[in-house]
């Protein structure tokens, strides 16, 4: 069971049949209560759950009260599921006090054990970011000796992607924190497949786009997305706004969708390089765009000078990442983040400084990397102002580059107050009118489902003061 897209009056909550000999069409009851021993249910409701979405439920109940806790469960063929808990957010105009989330990404499954999960369903959040790569596409390699394993090969059908989400789906750490507080999620690469932009793929394939219909498809089916959100063919809108009462804005992004693909890849493919704007020139084209124009121009009218905080949930590390001793050149980027679309990079923060938009954090995932950044117009002047604050969250379980290569690049990118490559976990944050604390927490043993967690690092951003300090 899930829930997630918090609204003030409504939410979604979702289940999906498995097993074998279905029916084609099953009636499932859910019902929503006010308390967890369902003595004052609130709705309930009748869903079909049909083969044509993979026997998935997307009850949306309505009317209900904004910014209180509620449980619910489903039932159909002489089974009911556990029961779960989710909660509705704030109006728009109420005062509020606090907003506790955390972050997550890149759960790989044949990478490690999910004991992140199992830590972050202990604590009292209010909601949580995931912020792409819910799956990996891939298949596990043959003389892989990991302890899981993916099942069957690569992703390419969307009997293939929905076998992926339910051996996903079957982790019971993964479960309980779907099963513990409402996501709000958007997706990154591996949903589809590695570095795609738009209808390109990194091997180039003719028939991507039928990859990309199968892949959206999917991923709806195994989200808690309302129905309006449900794929027409590969497109699935999820750029959205959500108000935390009057104290934050919560924007979420979709970096794939509409991309210009990568500069100068390899020969014969697509996808990501590491490169030198002086042998890349293509690097410094102005007009190319992360986001896509009308993405851009609909982020730029979505900031609230309003609020006290904006939060950008979007896929990945936004700072820049030189790769390179600057004594040697321009310097060395990664072409599939921000990196890769400086000038996009550049319209995103020129916003944020001509609007005024008060204590702007972008949060991001994809690098398999903790890493927290002030972020700049200019990144060669350590006087410049700083005009947003970046946390950019560590893998649940996918591997990281080494940290001896981090450790390398770190000195060439000072506005980068911490890189750790070699941590795995999640990010946890308090949120108040105030001050935002944020607090890094870290799995001791990845391949040990049970590990215990520790507190890698704090920082906090005070109100009005852009860029985090160590706390």
């Amino acid at each position: 069971v899930a829930s997630g897209s918090p609204r003030a009056e409504r939410v979604v909550l979702w289940t999906r049949l498995l097993g074998a000999n279905l029916p084609e069409e099953v009636a499932v009851q859910w019902e929503l209560a006010e308390d967890e021993a369902f003595r004052t249910v609130v709705a309930r409701g009748t869903e079909r759950a049909e083969p044509d979405t993979a026997h998935s439920v997307h009850a949306e109940p309505g009317g209900l009260r904004p910014d209180r806790w509620y449980w619910y469960r489903f039932s159909a063929l002489g089974q009911r599921s556990p029961v779960g808990r989710t909660r509705t957010a704030p109006t728009a105009e109420a005062a509020v006090g606090t907003l506790r989330f955390a972050i997550a990404s890149c759960q790989r499954f044949d990478h490690g054990e999910y004991a992140a999960w199992g830590d972050m369903a202990k604590q009292e959040l209010d909601l949580v970011l995931f912020l792409g790569d819910y799956i990996h596409e891939s298949a596990t390699a043959p003389d892989s000796k990991a302890p899981r394993r993916h099942e069957g090969g690569l992703c390419r059908s969307l009997d293939d992607y929905r076998g992926r989400y339910a051996q996903y789906k079957r982790d019971p750490k993964l479960q309980a924190m779907h099963a513990a507080a409402p996501w709000i999620l958007t997706w990154d690469d591996h949903e589809t497949q590695n570095d795609w932009a738009g209808d390109v793929s990194q091997h180039l394939a003719p028939d991507f786009h039928q990859t990309r219909i199968a892949a959206a498809q999917a991923y709806w089916e195994h989200q808690p997305f309302p129905k309006a959100m449900r794929p027409r063919g590969a497109e699935m809108v999820l750029n959205h706004r959500y108000d935390w009462g009057s104290l934050a804005r919560l924007i979420t992004v979709d970096d794939r969708s509409w991309r210009d693909p990568q500069v100068c890849p390899k020969p014969g493919r697509g996808g990501s390089t590491t490169e030198d704007p002086t042998y890349c020139p293509a690097l410094r084209n102005p007009r190319r765009t992360l986001l896509g124009a009308p993405q851009e121009q609909w982020l730029r009218d979505s900031w609230d000078a309003t609020r006290p905080w904006n939060l950008l949930a979007q896929q990945t590390m936004m700072a820049r990442f030189n790769q390179q001793d600057p004594a040697r050149g321009p310097g060395r980027y990664w072409t599939d983040g921000w990196d890769g679309y400086p000038f996009a990079r550049e319209r995103l923060l020129l916003d944020l400084e001509a609007r005024r938009v008060p204590n702007a954090v972008v949060l991001g995932g994809d690098v398999h990397a903790n890493y927290v950044a002030d972020l700049k117009l200019d990144w060669n002047d350590a006087r410049a102002p700083v005009l947003a604050s970046e946390f950019c969250g560590t893998s649940i379980s996918s591997h990281g580059m080494a940290q001896s290569q981090v450790d390398k690049h770190l000195p060439f990118n000072p506005h980068v107050r911490y890189g750790r490559s070699d941590q795995r976990g999640y990010m946890r944050f308090a949120l108040s009118a105030s001050r935002l604390d944020a607090e890094l927490r870290s799995v001791e043993s990845p391949w040990d489902a049970d590990s215990k967690l520790f507190t890698a690092a704090r920082f906090a951003v005070e109100a009005g003061r852009p860029g985090p300090q160590a706390a």
